[in-house]
């Protein structure tokens, strides 16, 4: 026998021919691979993209700005703000256009309305999407939270909040405004509302007296709301509802302005929430119109990812429109007295 042709291992293959093998079957695993991988993208929706955090920092919005990522960004401002200098691509989309009539500004639009206005502004599902408000202050971030609850009880999911809006944008330093108003090609979204985000009147009077500690149902409010003592001026009634907890939604800016602190202080006001210690089964959050409670859903629900938080959007003006139960409710003596002060304090 040639001994350049002595088997290997006893295996009665050539060295030449044991390559050969070898390679062939390293040849056919990358195309295996291949293959899989190909496979997998076909299987992704059509145009995913990387999905962002809920809550993105003036810094973390420019790199992907000058990345040029694939972003949807909305701006609540109003009108006159929005063209006096907006985000590259932001599409003007003010507030309002989501809420209710003034009777009842929490209340939700229906679906049909939502799913149009979500397709003039050529926006899909697959599509992330920046969320940019004022940030003033702390009232003010309501507004891009009750918009992103909107969004995802719609079925959208690549969901972000510009911390502190425009005003930590410039504070930031970032420049980038335009004043163009950018082609907008119309979407063919498709809405799946998510109902395990939504608690409705129905929901909430069921709720209502629950054995303490299986629902929390969280004023968002300021302790003069939860009180009875000041109302919303389109309430029918002060007060609140039965066996409710008030938290402050302006707990999460001990700081004053427009933008969240960092998780770990979020997470050190949340032990301070009533129910923490409970492991309450969900939570309810509510304020006068489904606003100030939004900052509460999105800091429990989306950044400190607690299980079972809902919104009820119309909250205490609904509620107190279709006389429903109450607690807190002053005498009508007193009601009058408290509504010629806040008429008085407003001249």
């Amino acid at each position: 026998m040639n001994k350049s042709h002595r088997t290997i291992s006893g295996q009665g293959q050539a060295p030449e021919a044991l390559g050969n093998s070898w390679s062939w079957r390293r040849l056919r695993q990358g195309l295996a691979l291949a293959v899989s991988l190909a496979a997998w993208a076909l299987s992704q929706p059509a145009g995913a993209a990387e999905p962002i955090g809920p809550l993105l920092q003036p810094a973390q919005l420019q790199a992907l700005l000058r990345e040029h990522a694939p972003l949807r960004i909305v701006d609540l401002r109003d009108a006159d703000a929005y063209a006096a200098g907006h985000l590259p691509g932001a599409v003007d989309a003010p507030y309002p256009d989501w809420r209710g009539d003034s009777d009842n500004p929490g209340k939700l639009l229906s679906v049909a309305r939502f799913t149009q206005l979500v397709r003039s502004l050529g926006l899909h599902a697959s599509d992330p999407i920046v969320l940019v408000s004022t940030g003033d202050d702390p009232s003010d971030f309501g507004a891009p939270a009750r918009v992103y609850w909107t969004l995802k009880w719609l079925g959208m999911r690549h969901l972000s909040i510009l911390n502190g809006g425009m005003t930590s944008w410039r504070a930031a330093g970032f420049g980038q405004l335009q004043r163009a108003t950018p082609s907008v090609t119309p979407s063919d979204f498709q809405p799946h509302p998510d109902n395990d985000l939504l608690a409705t009147r129905a929901q909430v009077r069921q709720l209502v007296g629950e054995p303490h500690g299986s629902t929390v149902l969280l004023d968002a409010r300021p302790p003069a709301f939860w009180l009875g003592k000041v109302k919303a001026p389109a309430a029918l009634r002060p007060g609140t509802l039965a066996g409710s907890v008030d938290f402050n939604n302006l707990s999460w800016f001990p700081g004053g302005g427009g933008a969240l602190p960092a998780p770990s202080v979020l997470r050190a006001i949340a032990g301070g929430l009533p129910g923490s210690e409970q492991q309450a089964a969900q939570t309810v959050s509510f304020c006068n119109t489904g606003h100030w409670a939004a900052t509460n859903w999105f800091v429990l629900s989306e950044l400190l990812h607690r299980p079972h938080v809902r919104l009820y959007p119309g909250s205490m003006v609904d509620w107190s429109r279709h006389d429903e139960p109450m607690t807190h409710v002053p005498s009508r003596l007193d009601q009058l007295w408290a509504q010629l002060k806040q008429t008085w304090q407003a001249l």
